[in-house]
């Protein structure tokens, strides 16, 4: 019986562990509604909700590239519970903008 109940919490231990630790990329196809300069956010909606995506220190000089109203397929990294998802990559589909793709590192 306690043998039973100290493989139960090792298990139950090792799934809590494992669950918090891992980042999970999302994929958001969305207009560009704000760029925040200030603090490098970038305002997107998506399935009727609308809410900021962080960038990465790569992608901060070239947020205010990005196309107000134009329509961007953002990848990016969620994150834990009251942190913004952050910003991976973008493929601009619609709008004109000197970085049509930025790929984590540099735009092209």
């Amino acid at each position: 019986m306690a043998l039973t109940r100290t493989i139960l919490l090792a298990a139950l231990l090792i799934i809590g562990f494992t669950g918090t630790g891992l980042a999970v990329d999302k994929s958001f196809y969305s207009p560009v509604i704000h760029v925040d300069k200030e603090t490098n956010r970038v305002l997107i909606s998506t399935l009727g909700s609308v809410f900021y995506i962080e960038a990465s220190d790569a992608a901060k000089p070239h947020i205010e590239k990005l196309p107000i109203s134009g329509l961007v397929d953002f990848v990016v990294e969620m994150r834990e519970e009251g942190k913004a998802p952050l910003i991976k990559t973008w493929k601009v589909k619609s709008g004109e903008s000197s970085c049509m793709y930025f790929n984590g590192k540099e735009c092209k």
